[in-house]
């Protein structure tokens, strides 16, 4: 019985400091946060959940996350079964990432611009990851730096892995009228504070 309060108390602790370290980061730099709090366990799931993971291949797996913060999507990608060691984390923040190093000493923590892939990220070879996960605050940046950051990872994506971002905006955060990629949503999370939806993009074949 008091295993079971510890843990929630600990939960509960580990929550509000997230949350508390979030905020800070936001009100120093809101451009480059994004968002007040943490993306909620509900999306974090939902974006966890357009993972393509196959069961025979499922230790396999790789992925790269685009700004994780302080990690609830991470969360959610381990326990959708993503290894830690199979996880690349891209940080820019040095508070976000001595406090992801300590929480996932196994994952590949880089500090780094998610806007400039190639030169973060030397060691990921082109068309060698299954999935690019991005919790950037995208909507802050120009179209064209959007679209750039898009293209650089499908360079190393798998052919078909997709580009999973989400969004509090009504529309998506990458323009649409490209015949370079697809694009899916999902519906809205609304248990999320506040709602968002997942968007997936897919490179065009031949292009």
């Amino acid at each position: 019985m008091f295993s079971g309060v510890n843990l929630r108390t600990n939960q509960i602790i580990k929550k509000f400091v997230d949350e508390l370290r979030f905020s800070r980061a936001w009100f120093q730099n809101p451009l480059k946060t994004g968002a007040v709090t943490p993306s909620g366990p509900d999306l974090a799931h939902k974006i966890a959940s357009y993972i393509p993971i196959c069961p025979q291949t499922k230790m396999q797996t790789r992925v790269l996350e685009l700004g994780p913060g302080t990690g609830p999507v991470t969360e959610a990608l381990i326990e959708r079964g993503i290894e830690q060691q199979n996880l690349t984390l891209l940080e820019y923040s040095p508070t976000f990432l001595k406090n992801l190093r300590k929480r996932y000493p196994d994952a590949d923590v880089v500090h780094g611009d998610a806007f400039h892939l190639k030169t973060s990220l030397p060691a990921i070879k082109q068309g060698s990851l299954d999935a690019v996960v991005s919790c950037l605050p995208l909507l802050s940046q120009p179209t064209e730096r959007r679209l750039s950051c898009l293209f650089q990872a499908f360079e190393l994506l798998k052919p078909g892995a997709p580009f999973i971002q989400f969004s509090y905006s009504l529309s998506s955060p990458i323009a649409r009228n490209s015949k370079a990629f697809t694009t899916k949503h999902s519906s809205w999370i609304m248990r999320n504070f506040p709602p968002a939806r997942v968007w997936i993009y897919t490179k065009t074949e031949n292009t």
